[in-house]
C-alpha cells in the first residue's frame, strides 16, 4: 500500500456500513472490559467462599488481571505495530473470549488466577490497539463522536458492572460473571472478521530490552501500589526502587534501540505530551474518588450499601450524557477548550466533596457527584482527539497504548494513594473518622489541579 492510500484511507475512514459494524468490534470489547472490571469486586467473597480461599487471598482474582493488563499494555502496542494492529485486536478479541471461558470453567483458585491473568493480558492486546483504530475506521471530523461514544460504552459499563455482578451471584452463581462474555465476545469477532480487514505494511524488529525491562518496571509498581497496608514497608520500599531502576534502564533502552517499544519522538508534540500529562494526572483523581467514595459514604456518613450505589449513581450518568455530547462539540470547536472546561469542572466537583458539611445530606451528595461526572464526560472524548491529533499516523498505535497505560497506571495510583490516607489517619488517630473525606477528595482536588493546568498549557501553541 502506497503512502498515499494510506494518507486517503485516514481522510476518509472506513465506507459505510463496515465502519459501523468496525466500530461495534471495538465497542463490544470496551463494554466487556468495563463490566469485567467492575462486575467481579462485588463477588470477591462468594468467589472465596466457593473455592476455599481466604478474603485476602482471593484480592488475586482482581489484582492478577490489573497486573498483567499494566505490564505488558506497552509490549502490545509495540507488538500491534509488528503484527498489524487489526488481526492483533482480533486475535486478542478470540483470546479474552477464551480466557473467559476458562475463568467460567476453572475448578481451582490457582487455574482461576491463571486464567485472569490469561485475560488481563488479552485485554492489553486489545485495548492497546483498539483506541488507534478509531483514527483509521472514520475520518478526522468524526473523531470527536465516536471517542464520545467509547466513553459512553465504558461508563455504562462500569455502572452497571456492581448491579449485575449482585444479580448473577444472588440467583446464578459466580461462573456465570464470566460466560456473559462469550456470546458478547462471539459477537465482536464476528464483526472483526467481516469489517476491519487484513493490514499491509508494518514495523520491523523488535526491542526484547525495552519489553523486559517496561514489563518488570510497570508489574512492580502496580503490585507495590496494591500491596500497600498488606505488606512490610521494606518489601513495599525494595518493590518501588527497583520499578525506578527498571524505568531508567527502560528509558536508556529507547534512547538506543533502532526499534524502541516506545518511540520518543512522540513526545516532541507539545500538545500530545500536556495531553498525556493531562490524562494521567486526571486518571490519578478519578482513582482516588472512585475507591474513596464508597468508604466516605459507607464508614463516615453511615449509608448502606444500596444506598451507597444510588449517590453515587449520578457520576456515570452524568458520563453517559455529557461524553457523546462533548464528542461533538469537540468536531466542531476547539477540543482543548472544551477539555480545559471539563478538568476545570471535574476538579470543582472534588474540592466540592472535600468541603461537604459534617450533617451531609443525600442531595448534598447527590449534585457534588454529579458535577465530578459533567467534568469527566467533558474532559475525556475531546482530550483523546486532541492526543490521536497530533501524532503522526505510524505513532497511532503506539499512542493507544500510552493511553492506555496512562489509565491502568493512574487508576491503580489512585486507589494506592486512598489506602495511604487511611493507613495514615489510623495510625494518628486509630481511625479515619470525618477527616477522611477532607484528606481523600482534597488531595484528588488538588491533583486534578495539575491536570488543569496541563491542560491550560495547551491553550498557548
Amino acid at each position: 500500500m502506497s503512502l498515499v492510500s494510506v494518507s486517503s484511507t485516514l481522510e476518509q475512514g472506513f465506507e459505510t456500513p463496515r465502519r459501523y459494524l468496525a466500530a461495534a468490534a471495538i465497542l463490544i470489547g470496551v463494554l466487556m472490559a468495563s463490566l469485567d472490571s467492575s462486575i467481579v469486586n462485588i463477588a470477591l467473597p462468594s468467589i472465596a467462599s466457593a473455592l476455599q480461599v481466604d478474603s485476602a487471598s482471593s484480592i488475586w482474582i482482581t489484582n492478577g488481571y490489573q497486573v498483567a493488563s499494566a505490564a505488558t499494555m506497552l509490549i502490545c502496542a509495540s507488538l500491534g505495530t509488528r503484527i498489524g494492529e487489526r488481526r492483533f485486536y482480533t486475535a486478542g478479541m478470540v483470546l479474552f473470549t477464551l480466557s473467559s471461558l476458562g475463568c467460567s470453567l476453572s475448578p481451582t483458585f490457582g487455574v482461576l488466577v491463571a486464567m485472569r491473568v490469561l485475560q488481563g493480558g488479552s485485554y492489553a492486546v486489545m485495548i492497546s490497539v483498539g483506541l488507534g483504530l478509531y483514527r483509521v475506521i472514520f475520518p478526522p471530523g468524526s473523531l470527536g463522536t465516536i471517542f464520545g461514544l467509547n466513553a459512553l460504552v465504558f461508563a455504562v459499563g462500569t455502572a452497571i458492572g456492581p448491579a449485575l455482578g449482585g444479580l448473577i451471584i444472588s440467583y446464578l452463581s459466580w461462573p456465570w460473571l464470566f460466560y456473559i462474555n462469550i456470546p458478547l465476545g462471539g459477537l465482536a469477532v464476528v464483526c472483526a472478521f467481516i469489517s476491519l480487514g487484513g493490514d499491509t505494511e508494518k514495523e520491523k524488529g523488535f526491542d526484547w530490552r525495552g519489553a523486559i525491562s517496561s514489563a518488570a518496571a510497570l508489574g512492580l509498581m502496580v503490585i507495590a501500589v496494591d500491596q500497600i497496608g498488606r505488606w512490610d514497608n521494606r518489601t513495599l520500599i525494595f518493590c518501588a526502587v527497583a520499578s525506578v531502576v527498571l524505568f531508567a534502564i527502560f528509558l536508556k533502552a529507547q534512547i538506543s534501540s533502532r526499534n524502541p517499544l516506545l518511540p520518543l519522538d512522540i513526545f516532541r508534540s507539545r500538545q500530545y505530551s500536556f495531553a498525556v500529562l493531562s490524562s494521567v494526572s486526571m486518571f490519578v483523581a478519578q482513582g482516588m474518588a472512585l475507591v474513596g467514595l464508597p468508604f466516605v459514604l459507607q464508614h463516615t456518613y453511615h449509608y448502606s450499601v444500596l444506598e451507597s450505589a444510588y449517590i453515587f449513581t449520578p457520576w456515570p450518568v452524568a458520563v453517559a450524557f455529557c461524553a457523546p455530547l462533548a464528542g461533538r462539540l469537540s468536531n466542531r470547536f476547539n477540543p482543548t477548550q472544551i477539555s480545559t472546561v471539563g478538568v476545570m469542572v471535574f476538579c470543582l466537583g472534588l474540592g466540592s466533596l472535600a468541603l461537604l458539611p459534617e450533617a451531609a445530606t443525600v442531595g448534598d451528595f447527590l449534585w457534588r457527584v454529579a458535577v465530578c461526572g459533567i467534568g469527566y464526560g467533558f474532559f475525556l472524548p475531546p482530550n483523546n482527539k486532541e492526543m490521536f491529533s497530533n501524532v503522526a499516523a505510524n505513532r497511532t498505535v503506539t499512542a493507544s497504548g500510552v493511553l492506555s497505560t496512562a489509565r491502568t497506571a493512574g487508576q491503580s495510583i489512585g486507589a494506592a494513594l486512598v489506602a495511604m490516607i487511611i493507613a495514615l489517619l489510623n495510625g494518628l488517630t486509630g481511625h479515619a473518622g470525618a477527616q477522611f473525606a477532607v484528606y481523600v477528595f482534597g488531595v484528588a482536588c488538588a491533583i486534578s489541579a495539575i491536570s488543569s493546568l496541563a491542560s491550560t498549557l495547551r491553550l498557548h501553541r
